[in-house]
């Protein structure tokens, strides 16, 4: 089965289980957008199910922005996600059948919050996208990749990934593709590190993506990859398919996410096109790119 059969030319004895379930955990105060964008993007490239993982104080916030995304009250105070909320993320992916867990944005850094993240990455046993505030935290403790056992997706632009690695941004930039590649080869995950010509790396190998456009240098870009990349996954583990892999899901989101704002900015310009824009061309994008 090719993307253009899941993606566009769905078989109709089919249902919404079939196309997967997602989970993205994040929001924080001041930051309940990037999580709802992220989830919103998520359902624009096909997932079935979307849920999101939010602070239980800010709950009410996301049912009033969100009507058909899910959402998953954790435990929470001052309404950042605390250590203890791990035991009911886990019995939901299990009862749910979720299938796979995209966490970070606008998460925060909160100190309980960081423990949550580190237990995530520890247990959990489906494919785990890590973005934003996560990538962070991550890089306050980078060897517990070492201790997954899944398949991790990072999504860092420079200035998170100069945080993962210590090296000034300037020094990434003039060596990326060296750096990308010997990071993935040592914590074997594909990592993804945006910004101009954005790279997908896994196992040696690097690929360049080439659509996008400076407009795209806006808040809640980034979510909205996020949430792409997850809901491409998610098909393919709800559609129980082995091929295209993970890391062709992976290089699609980012081919159909750059070509959304290429198409975004024939109407709306570069200086005017806001990440919701992003999402609304996804389906042309798809239409187009696939």
């Amino acid at each position: 089965m090719n993307w253009k059969e899941i993606l566009i030319r769905r078989k109709p004895n089919t249902y919404k289980n079939n196309y997967g379930h997602t989970l993205i955990i994040g929001g924080s105060p001041g930051l309940t957008g990037a999580v709802s964008l992220a989830s919103v993007s998520c359902l624009r490239a096909g997932a079935g199910l979307v849920t999101v993982g939010v602070p239980s104080e800010l709950n009410n916030i996301f049912e009033t922005k969100l009507n058909e995304v899910m959402s998953l009250p954790l435990k929470s105070k001052g309404g950042f996600i605390k250590e203890t909320a791990f035991k009911d993320v886990e019995d939901f992916i299990f009862k749910r059948k979720v299938d796979v867990l995209g966490i970070g944005p606008g998460l925060g850094i909160n100190p309980a919050t960081q423990k949550l993240v580190e237990e995530i990455i520890k247990k959990i046993e489906i494919p785990l996208i890590i973005d934003a505030d996560a990538l962070t935290i991550l890089s306050l403790k980078l060897e517990i990749l070492k201790k997954s056992r899944t398949k991790i997706i990072l999504t860092p632009h420079l200035g998170e990934f100069s945080r993962l690695i210590k090296k000034p941004v300037d020094f990434i930039r003039n060596n990326r593709k060296k750096l990308a590649k010997d990071f993935s080869l040592r914590y074997n995950l594909i990592l993804v590190l945006k910004g101009y010509k954005t790279l997908i790396v896994e196992k040696g190998k690097v690929y360049e993506n080439n659509t996008g456009n400076p407009g795209m240098a806006t808040a809640g870009s980034g979510d909205v990859l996020s949430g792409v990349i997850c809901g491409l996954i998610s098909q393919l583990r709800g559609l129980e398919l082995k091929k295209p892999s993970l890391l062709e899901a992976v290089k699609l989101g980012v081919y159909l996410h750059g070509l959304a704002g290429d198409l975004a900015i024939k109407e709306k310009t570069q200086a005017g096109i806001l990440a919701s824009d992003i999402i609304e061309y996804l389906p042309q994008a798809i239409k187009l790119g696939v």
